[in-house]
């Protein structure tokens, strides 16, 4: 039976080949738009929806974490195996937080100059952990919960009118579980794919059936649970923001 070349791909989301596909799989785009759903959920839940800055929200998280930061994390150990070269990874990184950080100045001018503290968080949490600073102690998975689940549930929040409520705090902390049971089922599946060599095994049933071990079958539960995941996160999103456009 031919193999499937799927098999072999870094992550389910990454592309073969080079060119367009490596910039496709650079960007994640399924974590990407969980992630970026945040931010729809903690302005759907401010008080007062003002669609503009919901926008300027979104277009600076995806600057800054779906470009900036996930092009330092290709360029520290090239873990999705790209061709891009360094110097356009850093490029990337450089222009995604700078027009993240110009799209927070505005805010910050509009809205409140406390922004300006989510801007220095923001510029220090992205490379702090995707290059790993300070030791890796960043790079953990509680710091990926909370800089990729409750940060932006709680920028996207504030930058709509200048405060935190209740409901924003109490969903940035349901984004930090989200994304805490994202990192518990993508750690063995990430390690699966890059690191794991083969894998051979039997699984035995008490009705006396054997079925075959192998790294597909030890990733199938958790990566089925992750592209739920994927698509259960920006549909509650989409519910979050109808609703409110509807008011």
């Amino acid at each position: 039976m031919p193999e499937d070349p799927a098999e072999d791909r870094p992550a389910f989301y990454v592309l073969s080949g080079g060119g367009w596909r490596d910039y496709w799989s650079l960007l994640h785009p399924p974590y990407t738009v969980w992630h970026l759903s945040y931010v729809v959920i903690g302005a759907c839940l401010a008080p007062q929806l003002n669609v503009r800055w919901m926008v300027e929200t979104l277009v600076a998280f995806f600057l800054a974490m779906g470009i900036a930061a996930h092009a330092l994390d290709e360029l520290h150990g090239r873990p999705l195996r790209t061709r891009i070269p360094s110097g356009v990874l850093v490029g990337l990184a450089i222009v995604g937080l700078a027009g993240a950080v110009a799209l927070g100045i505005h805010g910050a001018a509009e809205v409140s100059p406390w922004i300006w503290a989510f801007i220095a968080t923001g510029l220090v949490l992205v490379p702090a952990y995707n290059l790993e600073w300070f030791g890796g102690v960043v790079h953990t998975d509680l710091g990926f919960a909370l800089a990729w689940g409750a940060f932006p549930a709680l920028t996207a929040g504030f930058a709509q009118n200048g405060r935190l409520t209740p409901a924003i705090v109490v969903a940035a902390a349901a984004c930090t579980a989200l994304s805490a049971a994202q990192r518990v089922l993508s750690t063995p599946v990430r390690r699966l794919r890059r690191h794991v060599a083969s894998v051979e095994g039997v699984i035995l049933t008490d009705e006396g059936t054997s079925e075959p071990l192998d790294a597909a079958a030890l990733r199938a539960a958790p990566e089925a649970g992750l592209r739920l995941l994927c698509l259960a996160v920006p549909l509650l999103a989409t519910a979050l923001l109808i609703a409110r456009l509807a008011d």
